[in-house]
């Protein structure tokens, strides 16, 4: 972190490459939680793992392209999300198509604005 240039930087990310827990016992100075759940890890997850999901202040469910192929519960996933953090928007992308990545950079833009800051 030292070696970045901060103050030319509006986001800086820290991706976790481990599992869904550390993340969520760790604090390393971050000003909010992202969580991103792959639809190819399952819709059980934001129950097996809530605190993640609790303290995040969105959910990015990622791959939805994938969809079609897999044996994953959208409604059920939603319905999760919902039980653990119902105030978090949930944001449903796909990199291969790039649906849904415009209205999370609009979101990120909002959340990581002054204005947001100071509420």
């Amino acid at each position: 972190m030292r070696d970045l240039p901060l103050t030319d930087l509006d986001f800086v990310l820290v991706e976790n490459v481990g599992n869904l827990v550390c993340p969520a016992v760790f604090d390393i100075g971050e000003n909010a939680k992202l969580a991103v759940l792959s639809v190819t890890e399952g819709e059980d997850k934001p129950l097996k793992y809530p605190t993640l999901f609790r303290q995040a202040a969105a959910t990015v469910l990622s791959k939805m392209d994938l969809l079609p192929h897999l044996r994953f519960d959208l409604v059920l996933c939603r319905a999760a999300l919902h039980q653990v953090n119902a105030a978090a928007p949930i944001f449903e992308l796909s990199g291969k198509t790039g649906k849904g990545i415009a209205a999370f950079a609009d979101w990120l833009r909002v959340y990581a604005s002054p204005v947001a800051d100071s509420g």
